[in-house]
């Protein structure tokens, strides 16, 4: 194989992202997109000149119908599930938007799912491929700061606001609240770059006048001995985007502000670290891996990580994300 086939499952904004960087991607084909939204296909055609794509209303029908060797899923969080299964059963290769499912125990069905296929199985956790984020995991297992004794992550993101109205808001299709979607990349951020294995959490959460939480205020102490917190705050000015980290272990810390990084070790003057360069994206990289060029970047095991911190932090909010009666959801 010299090109991979890929199908889309949803075209909405995120689908143009992957659309964007796959154009970079020689071996890449996009053969096919479905969505139950006419205008919303047609958008993303036009934009990318994707003339030669087949169009679906029904992602089953671009299953069985293309001749696809992939499939990158774009769709509501709780239709992830059954996407990536269906996908998987036709013999596709999978990359899935996060989170990768709404649960954990869903998540390890479709891991297991796609081991016994023999087939690609990627999570969207683009900040794996981000040069300030590879620095901040490398050194810290390089120890330039010693063992960790605390960290912290938040993110402020105007989000009730700008999601009022759409399916992120709607609990039956997006499965929980901003903790659930931009928080998943900053937990995964967290577990990623430290290591570290949550044992306990306290929690408070307020969903802000919405119909799932808006904003979320964790303590964690992990199993190795550090402590942490994590606030994920969507009620804010608006167009706001504030993404902060503090790493500290014995012997100085990491501090990233949006994406500026300051290295500071003791008895050393503050430093802007020198960062890696990026070379691969999610979608080029599950194309590589695809194509047996390298291994599996962001596989299903990271995103769950990532759920299990969800569910015990709802769990200990006494917060149930409401999901569909459906069995593969819950």
């Amino acid at each position: 194989m010299d090109q991979v086939r890929i199908g889309l499952i949803g075209t909405g904004n995120i689908a143009h992202t992957h659309v964007h960087r796959l154009k970079k991607e020689p071996s890449a084909v996009i053969a096919a997109i479905s969505d139950p939204n006419a205008a919303s296909r047609q958008a993303l055609k036009n934009k990318f000149a994707l003339e030669q794509a087949a169009e679906f209303e029904n992602y089953a029908d671009m299953l069985e119908q293309s001749e696809l060797d992939a499939v990158i899923i774009c769709s509501p969080h709780t239709l992830h599930y059954r996407h990536a299964s269906d996908a998987l059963a036709a013999g596709k290769h999978v990359l899935v938007e996060k989170p990768l499912t709404c649960t954990s125990a869903a998540a390890e069905r479709l891991i297991a799912q796609a081991d016994k296929a023999g087939k690609v199985l990627q999570v969207s956790f683009q900040r794996h491929f981000l040069p300030a984020f590879m620095y901040i995991r490398q050194a810290i297992a390089e120890g330039a700061i010693g063992p960790l004794t605390s960290v912290t992550a938040t993110l402020y993101q105007d989000w009730k606001d700008a999601q009022q109205g759409t399916w992120r808001q709607n609990p039956q299709l997006s499965g929980g609240g901003m903790l659930m979607d931009s928080g998943s990349h900053i937990i995964d951020v967290l577990l990623w770059t430290t290591g570290l294995t949550p044992e306990t959490v306290t929690t408070q959460l307020h969903n802000q006048g919405s119909p799932v939480e808006v904003d979320t205020f964790t303590s964690i102490r992990f199993a190795e001995g550090a402590v942490g917190s994590l606030n994920i705050i969507g009620k804010t000015p608006e167009k706001l985007f504030l993404e902060t980290y503090a790493f500290i272990g014995e012997k100085g810390g990491i501090f990233y502000d949006n994406g500026k990084i300051t290295l500071r070790q003791n008895g050393a003057e503050p430093a802007e670290p020198e960062l890696p360069v990026a070379v691969s994206d999610p979608d080029r990289s599950f194309v590589a891996a695809i194509l047996g060029h390298s291994e599996v970047s962001v596989p299903g095991t990271y995103a769950v990580k990532v759920l299990r911190l969800t569910e015990s932090i709802y769990e200990a909010a006494g917060y149930c994300p409401h999901l569909p009666e459906d069995k593969d959801n819950v």
